[in-house]
């Protein structure tokens, strides 16, 4: 058969018709391209700004004063905690609340007058190794320029003020303790709802769901009966990511491991009810695995605090990400892996947990029970 330009041009003609009666697909072909290039470029930027701080002045002298001033001066930095006490420290180290303390030590100002270097200390949360190198950097950057400031008044060549940086958490600064664990949140909320995003439409799409609908159980039954299966798979995905990450990154495992399978059950029964929900409304195997896609793997790239600062973000999408449920789930990541950290601390990662698995059961049984009505 010869090359038709004739019968070309009619099938492109019928495909063209079948698009503009789909406007779904039609929406998913313009907005997704336009919603990647938005959240790709304000989201991706490795200038960290408004890095939360708290100061330890136990000086309380003018100089400690003036040096504390040179780190608000820049918007780098924002002082949101004063403290009285070293042991105030490590609290909020522990739940995220800071990424920085700078200690002032008592007698820094007689230090300095009398000619003698001035150390102070930077404590660093290096459980998010690219911004603590970052943070570490600009803050040995600050007080190089003040030492500078006061040299400059006539004090000693040597630099009349030091920091000394002390890490956290992940002293070394290396990438794998602040990805891995992260990861296998991004990881189990997409491959998790993309799994149950089928289950529904495959039953609509083999002409079983009259069978189903037909049958004598109630819409509870079957969502949780579909559910368990992909609940037992993504455990065990759970526990191998977490062993690959200790014993093939060497990352540290410090932390309860029943208070994370708690909180990991939690997440993924969200995800799957997810993925049942998007299975129910599509009807379609192929939009429904799209359509998961979209609504877990850029919010849980992009939005959830892997790869970048939350606070560098602009604050629409900021206020977008708490929405997003793989942000706690990080937060419990790293808290459980690096921080040794308990419930005390996040619990309140834990209540978005118990929120996101009752919302999302609660959407699939809801969904499925329209259908079969």
């Amino acid at each position: 058969m010869t090359f038709s330009s004739r019968r070309l041009l009619a099938i492109a003609r019928k495909e063209v018709i079948q698009l503009r009666r789909d406007t779904r697909s039609l929406a998913m072909a313009f907005l997704v391209p336009a919603m990647m290039v938005v959240f790709f470029g304000a989201i991706i930027s490795f200038d960290v700004k408004e890095i939360k701080i708290a100061v330890l002045d136990q000086d309380h002298s003018q100089r400690s004063r003036e040096l504390v001033e040179s780190f608000v001066a820049t918007d780098r930095f924002v002082v949101t905690d004063q403290l009285t006490r070293r042991q105030q420290v490590g609290p909020l180290l522990d739940r995220g609340a800071i990424r920085l303390a700078l200690v002032i030590p008592p007698g820094f100002e007689r230090r300095l007058a009398s000619g003698q270097p001035s150390p102070v200390q930077a404590i660093i949360d290096g459980a998010d190794a690219n911004t603590a190198g970052i943070a570490a950097n600009y803050a040995t950057a600050i007080v190089s320029a003040y030492s500078a400031k006061v040299a400059s008044r006539g004090a000693p060549a040597v630099a009349p003020v030091t920091m000394q940086a002390r890490v956290w958490y992940n002293e070394t600064l290396e990438s794998a303790p602040m990805i891995v664990p992260g990861l296998v949140a991004v990881i189990m909320m997409v491959i998790a709802t993309m799994l149950t995003s089928l289950t529904i439409a495959r039953e609509w799409e083999r002409g079983t769901m009259e069978q189903l609908a037909a049958t004598p159980v109630h819409p509870a039954e079957v969502i949780l009966g579909k559910l368990l299966p992909y609940l037992a798979i993504g455990l065990i995905d759970v526990v191998a990511t977490v062993l690959l990450g200790m014993y093939v990154f060497a990352v540290p495992f410090r932390g309860s491991a029943v208070l994370l399978g708690v909180m990991a059950t939690l997440f993924i029964v969200g995800s799957l009810s997810l993925g049942i929900y998007i299975s129910a409304t599509m009807k379609s195997q192929l939009m429904a695995s799209q359509l998961s896609q979209l609504a877990t793997f850029l919010p849980a790239f992009l939005l959830s605090g892997l790869m970048f600062d939350l606070n560098s973000i602009p604050w629409v999408l900021r206020a977008i990400s708490t929405l997003v449920p793989a942000r706690y789930f990080i937060t419990v990541m790293r808290g459980i892996f690096l921080k040794d950290v308990g419930l005390s601390v996040l619990w309140g990662q834990g209540l978005a947990m118990v929120l996101y698995a009752a919302l999302g059961l609660g959407l699939a049984v809801r969904a499925f029970r329209k259908e079969i009505a």
